[in-house]
C-alpha cells in the first residue's frame, strides 16, 4: 500500500520524506539492533515451524489451530514490518524515509499491532466455546465459520487503521521532518504537520482505545463466563484441566497487554519521560516485538499435543539421515 498519491497540496509537491532520529542519545544502540535482530530470527523460526507442523498434521486442522495459525502469521508480519527497516537506519545511518514508504510502514505497523489484539480475542472466543459447550463445539465453531470470523477481523482492522493513516498522509508537512522515533509511528509523525491536528489526535485516541480496550474487554468477559462455568464442574480434575487449557492464552494476553497499556498510560501522563525518551522508546520497541517471539514458544511448550508433533517434526531430518547412513 502506497500513500504517495495523498500528497497533493503545495507543501508536499517535492517528496523530501522524513528522517528517523530516534535513539540519538542512546549509547550502544547497535546492541539494541542486535537484540532485535535475534528476536526477529527466533520469531521467524518459531512461527514458521508452528505453521509447518499444523499444516502437515491433519489432526490439527481444527478451529483452535486456525486461530493459532492466524496469530502466527500476524506475529511474523508484525516483526517483519518493524525490525528489518531498523538495520539500515541505525547501523548504516540511512535514516531518510520517503513519504510513501513512511506512511505505508505506519499503516502496516498499526494494522498488525491491532491484529495481534484481535487475534488474542479470537483465541479467547475459541476457548469459551470449547469449555462452555464442549459437545456442541464442532457445530458452533466449525472450520468454515472460524475462517469467516478471521476474514471479518482482518477487514474490520483494515477499516479501523486506514482512515487515521490516510488523514495523516493528507496533512501538510512544511516545517520539521524529524520523526522522534525508531520507525514511522502515527503519533510522532502527524504532530509534525503545520496544520490543525485536533481531529487527528481525537481519531487516533478513539482508534487506540477501540483496538486495545475492545478486545481486552471481550477477553475479560469470556474468562468471567469460563470461570463461572468451570466452578460448576464437580470434579477437581476437570476444573484443573479446564483452567490449564486457558493458561496458555492468559500468558499471551498478559505478555501483550501489560507493556502496551503501561506505555500508553506513561506516554499520556508524561511523567518526566521526555529526558529519557530514547530509553523509553527502546524499551517499548523491545516489549512490542517480544510477544511475536514468545507466542509460538509458549504454545509449543504448554500444549502437549502440539509439543509432541513439533518434536517429531524436528526429529525427522535426523531419522532420515540415520537411515541413509
Amino acid at each position: 500500500m502506497n500513500f504517495s498519491v495523498a500528497f497533493s497540496n503545495g507543501t508536499n509537491l517535492i517528496d523530501d520524506g522524513f528522517y528517523l532520529v530516534g535513539f540519538r542519545t542512546l549509547a550502544n544502540k547497535n546492541y539494541l539492533v542486535l537484540a532485535l535482530s535475534i528476536i526477529y530470527i527466533i520469531t521467524l523460526m518459531g512461527n514458521l515451524v508452528l505453521l509447518a507442523v499444523v499444516l502437515m498434521n491433519s489432526s490439527l486442522h481444527n478451529p483452535k489451530y486456525l486461530a493459532v495459525c492466524n496469530l502466527a502469521v500476524v506475529d511474523i508480519s508484525m516483526n517483519s514490518v518493524i525490525i528489518p527497516q531498523m538495520v539500515p537506519v541505525f547501523v548504516f545511518n540511512q535514516n531518510r524515509v520517503s513519504f510513501g514508504t513512511c506512511f505505508s510502514q505506519m499503516f502496516f505497523m498499526h494494522f498488525f499491532g491491532d491484529m495481534e489484539s484481535f487475534s488474542l480475542a479470537l483465541l479467547a472466543y475459541d476457548r469459551l466455546v470449547a469449555i462452555c459447550w464442549p459437545l456442541r463445539y464442532p457445530t458452533i465453531n466449525p472450520n468454515p465459520r472460524m475462517m469467516l470470523i478471521i476474514a471479518g477481523i482482518w477487514f474490520l482492522v483494515f477499516l479501523l487503521d486506514i482512515f487515521p493513516v490516510t488523514l495523516a498522509a493528507m496533512l501538510p508537512y512544511c516545517s520539521s521532518r524529524e520523526v522522534k522515533s525508531c520507525c514511522c509511528e502515527h503519533g510522532p509523525v502527524y504532530v509534525l504537520a503545520c496544520a490543525d491536528i485536533t481531529y487527528n489526535r481525537r481519531l487516533a485516541t478513539a482508534k487506540t482505545l477501540t483496538t486495545l480496550l475492545g478486545p481486552l474487554t471481550f477477553i475479560i468477559a469470556t474468562y468471567v463466563i469460563v470461570v463461572v462455568a468451570v466452578l460448576r464442574i464437580a470434579s477437581i480434575a476437570q476444573r484443573w484441566k479446564a483452567f490449564h487449557t486457558c493458561l496458555n492464552h492468559l500468558l499471551l494476553v498478559l505478555i501483550y497487554y501489560m507493556p502496551v497499556i503501561l506505555a500508553y498510560v506513561l506516554g499520556n501522563l508524561r511523567l518526566g519521560l521526555v529526558q529519557y525518551a530514547d530509553i523509553f522508546t527502546a524499551a517499548l520497541t523491545v516489549s512490542v516485538t517480544l510477544p511475536p517471539m514468545l507466542n509460538p514458544i509458549i504454545y509449543s511448550l504448554k500444549t502437549d499435543e502440539l509439543r509432541d508433533k513439533i518434536i517429531k517434526f524436528l526429529r525427522k531430518p535426523k531419522v532420515a539421515q540415520e537411515i541413509q547412513n
